[in-house]
């Protein structure tokens, strides 16, 4: 055997698989996942964005989009960097897509360590200043960073507030049965209604992101609601979207259902804007199967 191979063979007996997502990405000591934002130390994966905030705003609870939780009302959202999915048409690249490195060279982007305690009593002042309601996980993919979402949420409801995530519901069962409990409100981004369109987002499983939904909407403490960004030349066909709200539909058909206008980002900068009268007409064939469809971003 070559010593090429035999380092090979010490590296794959070594390497851990990450237990968060459909990936499992297999590190060795010291490798990132696909997500950017998990490790293998020491034989332990672990997370590299715990507590790294990058993005921190009160914001209408309907920008999440939420639209039938809490309605008018106000909530401290948080979100990190990373995630597992690699959308071309990301509307938050600049986190998304980066890596704990990337925030030591952008320019006007950087973290800030926000421990969950720390997070608790910042999410109390904002309930006192503004209404705040609780908090928000989002802008990146909040499951790669699984433990502080779980540390905090734990916090949050001691407290007597509310969490959101907003997700693309790639997290296996075990982690997501471990959070749901203290969840009370959550959007999952379906993206399209088929095995290859997951595939063209950075190896998605349009299986994990279905068990995801039917494990939240079967949950009787979570609020469940269901994006789907109708991108050109992606998930635009009339076909598509009537096959995700048949889908919805077959596990709940009172899921709210947000259909939303993409908006040039990330490597589409060069396709137009979704035509508001394709996006009020996806929505209308929506109606034919659901009984909740929400117009966003027209």
């Amino acid at each position: 055997m070559s010593d090429d191979s035999q380092k090979e063979n010490i590296r794959s007996a070594s390497a851990t698989a990450c237990p968060i997502c459909s990936r499992h990405c297999m590190l060795s000591p010291g490798q990132t996942g696909k997500c950017r934002a998990r490790t293998n130390r020491d034989g332990h994966i672990v997370s590299l964005n715990y507590g790294k905030i990058t993005s921190l705003a009160v914001d209408p609870i309907e920008k999440k989009p939420l639209a039938r939780f809490k309605p008018g009302s106000k909530i401290l959202s948080i979100g990190s960097f990373g995630c597992n999915l690699d959308c071309p048409f990301c509307q938050n690249a600049d986190f998304v897509c980066a890596s704990l490195n990337d925030f030591d060279t952008y320019d006007g982007v950087g973290t800030i360590d926000i421990d969950p305690q720390h997070l608790a009593a910042m999410a109390l002042k904002a309930r006192d200043a503004s209404g705040s309601i609780g908090v928000a996980y989002t802008y990146n993919e909040p499951f790669v960073g699984f433990e502080y979402v779980r540390d905090c949420a734990g916090l949050i409801h001691s407290k007597g507030l509310f969490n959101v995530v907003v997700t693309n519901g790639l997290i296996m069962p075990d982690p997501l049965n471990e959070v749901l409990p203290y969840i009370d409100a959550m959007n999952i981004d379906l993206k399209c209604s088929t095995k290859e369109g997951y595939a063209r987002l950075g190896h998605g499983d349009l299986a994990s992101v279905q068990s995801t939904i039917r494990t939240v909407a079967a949950c009787r403490t979570c609020h469940l609601e269901i994006t789907m960004l109708i991108v050109p030349g992606f998930n635009d066909q009339p076909e598509e979207v009537e096959h995700v709200a048949a889908w919805i539909a077959s596990v709940d058909r009172s899921i709210p259902f947000h259909v939303t206008r993409f908006f040039p980002a990330h490597r589409m900068m060069n396709v137009a804007p979704t035509p508001v009268d394709v996006v009020y007409n996806r929505a209308e064939l929506a109606r034919n199967y659901l009984d909740d469809v929400i117009v966003g971003n027209c």
